[in-house]
């Protein structure tokens, strides 16, 4: 959770979250702000559970609304306001 934190305050991640436990075990999705591939693996590399071969990564390019980014400050101001 340190390193998601850290993208997101790095203005490289912006969402992420789990799709929950199925047959292929626990998998999740970053929408990472990135202009390369080999960037995105470099941050992904930086996790250290992928590090360590817990989980595995698949990449794949997207291009989304640049609105989106503004999604982790919309998140800080809700989860402040969150009892």
């Amino acid at each position: 959770m340190k390193n998601i934190g850290r993208l997101a305050d790095e203005g490289k991640l912006a969402v992420a979250g789990p799709f929950g436990k199925n047959e292929q075990g626990m998998r999740g999705l970053f929408i990472l702000n990135v202009a390369t591939v080999a960037e995105a693996q470099e941050l992904a590399n930086s996790d250290p559970a992928i590090g360590a071969g817990i989980f595995t990564v698949e990449l794949t390019p997207w291009y989304g609304s640049a609105a989106l980014m503004a999604t982790p400050d919309i998140h800080k101001k809700i989860a402040k306001a969150q009892p």
